[in-house]
């Protein structure tokens, strides 16, 4: 462990402002994954001070025991004399002081956690949230913060934070803009581009099949959109940072900047593509939903405990529900691309039984402790799909009850505007600004698609736009037994049972290995086992559980080989095309086509 002077040394520290928090990482053996932070905190006259590694990171609600990769923990006062120190939880040092003192604490941190976007060292680069590496002390956290990176020569480092001194220092009002203003440093890529007088920048750490020229292009049209929604844009710089890379996917947003990771050979296709130009739309709208305004409950935060809110459906599932709205308004998304991923939501919706048994409102209260896998798909539902269907919900009710004279952005917008933290927005907030804006009470719609399981009609919400939900013509009806399985081997391994599908009314469930149907062996895919059996066929379905083998007889339900679409309603009539217009801003097809 590399002492706090040398650290300084290296890192090029100065001496500390009055009441500021400074922040020295070092990075010396990048291979290993380690990182030696100092931090020093200003003088204190109170007999201990606890310092906390947060338990989790903005922007991802799941407790992520941070804490688990900090070693070599030391305590100094100002005159380098050893602090007496004890842990008191998972995530909390506390510090004991015999007089006023500057307090100095060092520590190493082990980084290797990239798809958890909170901290990675490797010998190209770090990502450097803080949630991951600096720890605080809630006496100082509205201090001003520093933070001095030492890196390897050729390494650039950028941040949504201003620099500060040279190129690998940065400044933050406090630890909450620290907190959110992650640094990425190492060998990578940075483009510069100016748009409407804001400034932005993309950086890609990594190699992939990506084309910089037209992220640049999309971009530069995505970042024009924010008066689609809101009526003032709350940063001046914003920073697009891009992982192309392995085992790591997804994407975090922050108070002016996002971190995106994708796989690195997934950019090329066109599917691929819009994945990326979707996800850096939805970080981009959450710079406004979330970042300026965000439910109480999560404002502030804590950073050591769960931010409960029944809310988070609004947070995700909003931003999810307007991506499309502004690809589609810039010209970088078709309609017809954002037809299909909307028939894609919709069917993942109605493919999840979960839906008929929790609630957006208790989804959203439940994301911390919300599990996956079988038994999450059968009875509960999450907040992102079930929050974007609800804002269609409530958007295409709005336009049509008002004439299109209202929607679903201008409640964001007043949620922008009224309720901009430091505090948080409530349900009955929400409840205020609908009835502000169209003289009516939302109260019973809420309960009946927030508070308790929502049940779309999409023929009917769909029509009101001039679309449809329908299965293509060529669409092959195959037999079911509501379940799928993966090849383990020699077997098939049921992976997920329908909850009151046919294999579960049968007694069949996950991890049970399918050997046969009707005594003849399934081989490594289950649907074409099932090919010479028509749904209401009564089947043996012979299997292996706890080592045993059992038996079991069921219906076949039915199943087909294309999932059901949204199209355009070739009799949709001018009322209908109009509220399209008024709801994704561009025209009809039918009108487009007429043109």
């Amino acid at each position: 462990m590399k002492k706090r002077l040398a650290l300084c040394i290296l890192a090029a520290c100065s001496a500390p402002a009055l009441a500021d928090v400074n922040y020295s990482l070092s990075i010396t053996e990048p291979q290993h994954h380690l990182g030696d932070v100092s931090v020093e905190f200003p003088k204190s006259a109170q007999s201990h001070i606890d310092v906390k590694l947060p338990a989790w990171r903005t922007g991802r609600y799941e407790i992520l025991n941070l804490a688990n990769g900090v070693r070599y923990f030391e305590a100094k006062d100002d005159a380098g004399k050893a602090l007496k120190w004890e842990k008191i939880n998972h995530s909390t040092w506390r510090v004991h002081l015999n007089e006023p003192t500057e307090v100095n604490i060092d520590y190493q941190v082990y980084a290797n956690e990239l798809g958890k976007r909170a901290r990675h060292i490797d010998d190209s680069h770090a990502f450097v949230d803080a949630s991951g590496f600096f720890m605080f002390s809630e006496s100082f956290r509205q201090e001003t913060v520093t933070v001095n990176l030492n890196v390897p020569k050729q390494w650039r480092s950028v941040s949504g934070m201003d620099n500060h001194k040279n190129k690998h220092s940065f400044k933050a009002a406090d630890y909450d803009v620290l907190v959110d203003s992650p640094i990425e440093t190492g060998i990578n890529k940075l483009h510069k581009f100016e748009v409407e007088g804001r400034k932005y920048e993309l950086v890609i750490w990594g190699e992939g099949n990506y084309d910089e020229q037209l992220m640049l292009t999309d971009l530069k049209k995505l970042v024009t959109t924010g008066n689609v929604i809101w009526d003032s844009y709350p940063y001046e710089r914003y920073v697009f940072m891009v992982h192309a890379t392995s085992g790591a996917g997804g994407a975090t947003e922050h108070l002016n900047s996002t971190i995106i990771q994708r796989p690195r050979d997934r950019f090329g296709s066109r599917e691929d593509y819009l994945g990326f130009i979707s996800t850096a739309a939805h970080e981009f709208i959450h710079t406004w939903n979330v970042k300026a305004y965000r439910p109480k409950g999560l404002a502030p935060y804590d950073y050591t405990n769960m931010n409960y809110s029944n809310l988070l459906w609004i947070s995700e599932g909003s931003t999810s529900y307007f991506e499309d709205h502004l690809l589609v308004r810039s010209g970088i998304e078709t309609t017809d691309e954002f037809f299909k991923l909307l028939g894609k939501t919709i069917n993942r919706h109605l493919q999840t039984p979960g839906r008929e048994v929790q609630s957006a409102s208790e989804t959203s209260f439940d994301k911390w402790i919300n599990q996956g896998g079988d038994h999450a798909r059968n009875y509960s539902t999450n907040i992102y799909l079930e929050g974007s269907l609800l804002s269609m919900l409530l958007d295409i009710k709005l336009l049509e009850s008002t004439k299109a004279k209202v929607n679903y952005r201008q409640v964001h917008n007043a949620l922008y505007n009224e309720h901009k933290l430091p505090a948080g927005f409530t349900e009955q907030d929400v409840l205020n600004i609908l009835k502000e804006l169209t003289g009516e009470d939302y109260a019973t719609w809420w309960h009946d698609n927030v508070s308790t399981p929502a049940s779309i009609d999409f023929d009917a919400l769909l029509n009101k736009v001039g679309l449809k939900l329908e299965r293509p013509a060529k669409a092959k009806s195959l037999a079911s037994i509501d379940a799928s399985a993966k090849n383990t081997g020699e077997l098939l391994t049921l992976t997920h049972v329908r909850r009151g599908g046919a294999a579960w009314r049968a007694g069949l469930t996950t991890d049970d290995k399918i050997v046969a149907v009707n005594k003849h062996h399934v081989g490594k895919d289950l649907k074409a086992s099932l090919e010479v059996f028509k749904a209401g066929d009564k089947v043996t379905i012979d299997y292996i559980r706890r080592d045993a083998l059992e038996s079991t007889t069921l219906v076949l339900s039915e199943d087909f080989d294309m999932p059901k679409k949204v199209v355009p309603n070739k009799a949709a009539n001018l009322t209908q095309r109009a509220l399209f217009k008024a709801w994704m801003g561009v025209e009809h097809p039918l009108n487009a086509a007429a043109d």
